[in-house]
């Protein structure tokens, strides 16, 4: 599981940078304005639906039954399996966009209900949308043959895709500004472009592993009637933070403008930890968790649950802290330049102090929630992701007022961890989670470990990174030291306290996995 998590973890970490250079190029040449926030909302709708459908309801689903229909009846019955649910995908995807793009007016009415924007401003959220909605059939085929290459312990070309996303929208920014009315319309194109490299990069690394498939007739057939049986409440459960951050944008569209670029650009420095490590260890874990509650092989899945919910832990921690400690300076130093002044540097970083307190909480949805998609229960997650978005409403109300930007950001922390402590109890009741020796003895020594870290990064802030010149290049020298200082100090007292080492990591890594 470890060498899959490090695959997924490896690729995602590069779409990051990558992702980073292009929020860099889009803060410099956007700005944290109302075209920022037009860009924002318009680019929400279609990647609220690849988050869904990429990394949550359609991929836990789809894969448990992809991987129990391979090793029981061969690989021919689960090609035809995955080419019934393309054809289905494609054929209600279509329909579903057609009707977005028809219905667009009122869609974006719906996700601005405040009154912060004016007619012109809606009128140019509508065009931006309608240009990036393609991009949601085409990512949302891409999950499928991507859920295809996870059932077969293949992780690279899926965990790659996201890279030309950020390759696309970077050169579609550049290239296209002064042939397109704003740099809005540029990110907008460049968007749905990058849907189509990516499905041909994964339809691709189908082909290379001797699972191509061929479009066919749409046929609900009993498994793909079984499939979405399945998806359906998993949609809310899964994506439980992908419908929150959205409740953020109606919000926001209350509070002043400006707010939905905060909100975005804070995210993005969040979704990096998450993506990294809570996406990687869930997409990685589940294949093989699936293969051994349908074997039967309890005792293996629990270790299973308690190896992810450690390597998901061991940097999460450290990662929530440090983006709590210095979140203004990360904000500065990454975006603060052109459009992007100080006062959005100030604001981005409060709110995503904000959303770190809820960062542990984010990642360990992806590892538990898994855990009961496994055993073929998605009713459960579903109902205390309903508990969850509600929760998310009421504090968002009353949040609103008094925090402003940083409001949104704290409601979904919030309820990101209400949604644990419900999805752990579950889980510890049913003895499905059975925290073993090792994860009691290391999980507290990291939360030491951590500790220190802080105190590492203020000393750091205040003796090396404050003094700085902060308006030329030596802040990245500054940022450098914060990071690398931060991340020494955390591996050292963690290798003291014992709540690591290396050694047995690299062990776990060149350990082979059990034949199934």
């Amino acid at each position: 599981m470890l060498k899959g998590i490090l695959t997924v973890g490896g690729w995602t970490m590069a779409s990051r940078v990558l992702g980073f250079l292009r929020d860099m190029l889009m803060a410099a040449m956007v700005g944290a304005g109302p075209l920022g926030d037009a860009f924002v909302v318009a680019n929400r709708l279609p990647n609220m639906f690849r988050s869904l459908f990429g990394e949550g309801a359609f991929n836990s689903a789809f894969v448990p039954e992809f991987s129990a229909i391979l090793a029981k009846r061969g690989p021919q019955e689960a090609r035809a399996f995955a080419e019934q649910t393309f054809g289905v995908m494609a054929f209600w995807l279509i329909l579903l966009t057609l009707a977005a793009e028809a219905l667009m007016p009122q869609i974006v009415a719906l996700l601005l209900l405040g009154g912060t924007y004016d007619a012109a401003h809606r009128g140019l959220v509508v065009e931006l949308a309608r240009i990036t909605f393609p991009y949601m059939p085409l990512i949302c085929l891409t999950a499928l043959l991507s859920g295809v290459l996870n059932g077969l312990d293949r992780f690279a070309a899926a965990a790659a895709a996201p890279i030309v996303y950020n390759l696309t929208s970077m050169a579609f920014m550049i290239g296209l500004t002064g042939l397109v009315p704003t740099t809005g319309h540029a990110l907008a194109w460049g968007v749905s472009a990058s849907g189509v490299f990516q499905l041909a990069l994964v339809a691709w690394g189908t082909w290379h592993a001797g699972m191509a498939l061929h479009l066919v007739r749409p046929r609900l057939s009993p498994e793909i009637v079984l499939l979405a049986k399945r998806m359906a409440p998993g949609l809310l459960a899964a994506g439980v933070t992908q419908l929150n951050l959205s409740l953020d944008v109606i919000i926001a569209s209350f509070l002043p403008a400006g707010t939905q670029s905060a909100l975005y650009y804070a995210n993005r420095l969040n979704q990096l930890p998450l993506g990294i490590i809570g996406v990687a260890v869930g997409t990685a874990m589940l294949p093989g968790l699936s293969r051994q509650v349908i074997a039967g092989q309890l005792s293996e899945a629990r270790g299973t649950l308690n190896r992810a919910l450690e390597y998901a832990l061991v940097l999460t921690l450290p990662a929530a802290l440090a983006l709590a400690t210095v979140p203004i300076a990360i904000i500065s130093v990454l975006f603060e330049r052109g459009a992007f002044t100080h006062h959005a540097a100030i604001i981005s970083g409060q709110t995503l102090a904000a959303y770190a307190v809820g960062l542990p909480a984010f990642v360990l949805v992806k590892v538990l929630v898994p855990a009961l998609f496994a055993r073929g229960d998605t009713k459960t997650p579903m109902r205390w992701a309903l508990l969850s978005v509600a929760l998310n409403v009421v504090l968002n109300i009353l949040f609103m007022q008094p925090l402003q930007h940083m409001g949104p950001a704290l409601a979904a922390s919030c309820a990101a961890w209400f949604n644990v402590v419900a999805l752990t109890v579950v889980l510890w009741r049913r003895g499905f989670l059975v925290p073993d020796a090792t994860l009691w003895r290391h999980v507290p020594r990291m939360g030491l470990a951590s500790v220190v870290m802080v105190a590492a990064l203020l000393g750091l802030q205040a003796e090396v990174f404050a003094p700085l010149d902060q308006s030329g290049p030596l802040r990245w020298l500054g940022l450098a030291i914060l990071v690398g200082g931060g991340g020494l100090a955390y591996g050292i007292a963690g290798e003291v306290l014992g709540a690591f080492h290396v050694r047995d990591l690299a062990r776990s890594l060149r350990r082979r996995p059990k034949p199934a």
